[in-house]
């Protein structure tokens, strides 16, 4: 049986050491890297189920390791980072990170995000007895579950994986309307707390990516004070 392996990219061995012993203790295979450049060779040489990046590294950051890597690879991708501002936290996810950790972090709160983003990368969640569509074709968009892609009119859309959850989500419930409280829980898995610019941000890189703007919600259309819906 194929072992999870993560990548930690972290250049402060103290802080990778430390990672990389959780990781193990729960099981994972582990591939430790000290700067941006290994970190890319990494995830291209090898199966890499999720990255955990340092975003301050030598040679490249981990915004440029991952503007790199989701050219081609879809795995979850965690920042670390002593950035606190909701402008740094704001800008990992648009450069397609799934989740940020801040320095100090707390090793078992890490350990908990790397086993629910894996549990999102391996099986899109629904509602209890509800049925998943393997491929969804509304209005030129076709989005193929089982593949993980999406085309526009026959040309492939990049999307991370948590754009794609939401993407899948919205659309295989055209018309129900979800709130970013709702759409949070089903697709990170965890509770909602403050995380409406999460949210916010993914929905707007998403519409981005789709050719949409806020004149024109072809398909994630916008009710306000409410949520958002697939407008099939």
């Amino acid at each position: 049986m194929k072992r999870t392996t993560i990548l930690v990219a972290e250049d402060e061995k103290e802080i990778a050491d430390l990672i990389a012993l959780h990781l193990q203790k729960e099981g994972y295979h582990c591939i430790q890297v000290f700067d941006g450049q290994a970190a890319v060779r990494a995830i291209q040489s090898q199966s890499i189920d999720l990255a955990i990046l340092d975003i301050m590294m030598p040679k490249l950051d981990g915004y440029e390791v991952t503007r790199q890597v989701r050219v081609k690879h879809n795995l979850p991708i965690i920042f670390l980072s002593a950035k606190t501002s909701d402008f740094d936290k704001i800008t990992g996810l648009v450069m397609g990170a799934d989740d940020y950790m801040i320095k100090p972090f707390n090793p078992m709160e890490l350990l908990a995000r790397v086993n629910s983003q894996l549990r999102r990368s391996l099986q899109f969640s629904q509602p209890p007895g509800a049925h998943l569509t393997s491929v969804l074709e509304l209005g030129g968009l076709i989005i193929a579950l089982d593949q993980h892609t999406v085309t526009l009119y026959g040309e492939e859309i990049d999307l991370t994986p948590k754009e794609f959850d939401i993407l899948y989500l919205l659309a295989s419930h055209p018309k129900q309307v979800f709130s970013a409280e709702s759409i949070f829980q089903q697709v990170w898995g965890e509770a909602y707390y403050e995380s409406g610019n999460t949210v916010m941000v993914h929905i707007r890189t998403l519409r981005r990516k789709l050719g949409e703007d806020q004149n024109k919600e072809r398909f994630i259309k916008t009710i306000w004070g409410v949520g958002y819906t697939f407008n099939a």
